[in-house]
Order: structure tokens, then C-alpha cells, then sequence
């Protein structure tokens, strides 16, 4: 294999300057078309490749987007994940993914080690505590600077940047007019605490749907959860307190969760309670039933926030001013757990 070569070796022997082959194998036409090809076939013959670190450094661009997400096995953001790869490599990016683990803490300091020469822009889903500190003095520094940011899911009202989100709510009232459809009036909602944005939206989009069909609001009926990683206790002491024929779980983990109980309690899913969440995941899927759910096309979430990162990086610097909130339509994917 023949060594490589750098720009500076091609110079010398061609007797021309750096500045001459760079221009050359950039096919420019200040340099003769005999000079360019010459370089060029000097170039192909000895294996020349272009430093694209080097590049990056002179440019100020690494061709890489940062994507930092609240959590690294939930499938709706492996699946938001995929959607960014696939736009991003197709325009010749890289992605580097970071999880936060819903940690403010590391969440900064994974914003500010890909902000410090790693990433060009940053596609994200705020932490937890992020949304419990309401502090995103991280994200607003960062954007000073000039390196774009695009939220999505878990989005900040107050921060004035391109986002990509679902209605929640709309989402939310889509699945409980789906549970009243089928004749239940008991329906519980297992929600989370109202400082996660997506939980708040989903449980105001189940009132509104009770409000709509005239159904009571009862607040027994209505579980916020805090730990969502240690939920079990909590929903099965919820459950055993009141009596329900459909349940409304905000996410697939609570979905899940209920069902487990339920089980164990000797009831029938969906013949004495219906069951719906929210994230068509692999456990929606393949759990015992199949869990009917909404779906919020996590791809193509991640298809269009890389799309809109790519345009601020990518495009004219007097439109960077302009911003947009893109919604993701959900749709209703029904299976065995609510009643035919």
C-alpha cells in the first residue's frame, strides 16, 4: 500500500504552492485545468486524503451533531435516534449521542464537553431536573455562542429556539375518547408529576376528553407519579383503592406496570379493565395483551429535528433569527388490550 501523503509533500514535488494544490483538488478555477489535473493524479497515485480534523479546526465546523436525551433505553428515543442518523448521514453528518440520565448535573456537562469542539449543534430532550430546576442557563449560553439548538419531546416554552414536538394533549384526548368509545366511564389516568411537560399535557388532554363526553372529573382517579423508575408500589397501592374499567397509563412503563397488577389481582384485560399508554415500544408490542397505545412516530421526530439543525448550520446567517415549532401528528394504534 502506497504511504500518504500530505498537501505539503504534493506541493513540493510539483514545484507549486499549498495554496496551489488545495485550490487544484478543489477542482477551482483560478488553477489551469493541466495544474488540477496534474494534482489530481499526483493526489489519486499516492493515496491523498484530507485532514478532516484538521479542516474541522479551520472551519469551526466538525460535521457532528450532539443529541443529548433524558434516557438511553427508552424505544421511543432509540427510535427518535434513528430518524436524526438517517438525515444526518445522508448530508454527510455524524451524531454523537449523550444520555443524561435525567440528571440536570450531567446534562451541562454533556453540553458543554460537545460544546467545547466535539458538535456543531445539539438536538435535545431536556432532563427531568432540568424541568423540576427550571435553570437552562446551559442551553441559553450555548446558543449565545452561535451553535444552534433544537428541542423536541420535552421542549421549554421559554427558550427561543426551533423545537419538534406532538400534541400531547390532542394524543392524550385521542386515547381516552378511544377508551369511551368502547363504553367505559371509570377511567383512571397513571400520569407523572406536573413539572414534566409531557406528563402535564397528556393529563390536561385526558380531562379535556372526560369534559367533552360529560364525565365526571374525580381527582381519586388520577395517579402522579414522581419515581417513574421505582413505580410499582405506588400504582398497585392506587389500583387496589379504587375500582376502574379502563386505565390511561402516559407512558409505556406505567402501561405495563398496571397490567402486571391487574393480573395478579385476578382481573381481565381488557373483559374487566381496558388498558391504553402512550409510546408504541417494543413492551406495547410484544407484552400479554398487546397493549393498544399512541403512537408518537419517534422518527420521524428525529428525521425532522435533524432537518431543521442542519438548515441553521447549513443556511443563510440572516435567517438564523427565524424559528420554527414543528408538530408530529400521533395516531392510535389498537390492539388486544381495549375491547373490540
Amino acid at each position: 500500500m502506497k504511504q500518504k501523503v500530505t498537501l505539503k509533500q504534493i506541493a513540493k514535488e510539483l514545484d507549486v504552492s499549498i495554496s496551489t494544490v488545495s485550490k487544484a483538488l478543489k477542482d477551482s478555477v483560478e488553477i489551469s485545468k493541466d495544474t488540477r489535473e496534474k494534482v489530481k493524479a499526483f493526489a489519486k497515485l499516492y493515496n491523498y486524503k484530507p485532514n478532516n480534523i484538521a479542516l474541522s479546526l479551520k472551519n469551526r465546523k466538525t460535521k457532528t451533531i450532539g443529541v443529548i436525551i433524558p434516557e438511553i433505553v427508552h424505544h421511543f428515543f432509540t427510535t427518535v435516534i434513528g430518524g436524526v442518523e438517517k438525515v444526518a448521514n445522508a448530508k454527510g453528518y455524524n451524531v454523537i449521542i449523550c444520555s443524561s440520565n435525567n440528571s440536570f448535573d450531567k446534562e451541562v456537562i454533556n453540553m458543554e464537553m460537545l460544546a467545547s469542539g466535539s458538535a456543531d449543534g445539539f438536538i435535545i430532550s431536556v432532563a427531568k431536573e432540568t424541568q423540576q430546576r427550571k435553570d437552562y442557563h446551559h442551553i441559553e449560553e450555548t446558543m449565545s455562542q452561535g451553535m444552534p439548538v433544537v428541542l423536541f419531546d420535552r421542549i421549554i416554552d421559554e427558550l427561543v429556539c426551533d423545537k419538534v414536538i406532538i400534541d400531547d394533549a390532542k394524543g392524550a384526548q385521542k386515547a381516552v375518547n378511544h377508551l369511551v368509545s368502547k363504553g367505559c366511564a371509570k377511567i383512571a389516568i397513571l400520569s407523572t408529576v406536573d413539572y414534566i411537560s409531557v406528563g402535564k399535557l397528556r393529563t390536561t388532554g385526558y380531562l379535556r376528553a372526560l369534559r367533552a363526553h360529560d364525565i365526571p372529573e374525580r381527582e381519586e382517579f388520577i395517579l402522579k407519579i414522581e419515581d417513574i423508575e421505582h413505580c410499582e408500589e405506588e400504582i398497585a397501592a392506587f389500583l387496589a383503592s379504587n375500582e376502574f374499567d379502563a386505565i390511561f397509563a402516559v407512558n409505556e412503563l406505567f402501561a405495563v406496570t398496571a397490567a402486571k397488577i391487574l393480573y395478579a389481582r385476578g382481573k381481565s384485560i381488557p373483559n374487566d379493565v381496558s388498558l391504553i399508554g402512550f409510546t408504541d415500544g417494543i413492551l406495547s408490542k410484544h407484552f400479554i395483551p398487546s397493549l393498544t397505545t399512541i403512537s408518537q412516530h419517534g422518527e420521524e421526530m428525529g428525521e425532522r429535528a435533524a432537518k431543521l439543525l442542519i438548515d441553521k448550520l447549513e443556511g443563510d446567517p440572516l435567517a438564523t433569527e427565524e424559528y420554527k415549532t414543528v408538530i408530529i401528528d400521533t395516531s392510535l394504534v389498537e390492539r388486544q388490550s381495549t375491547k373490540k
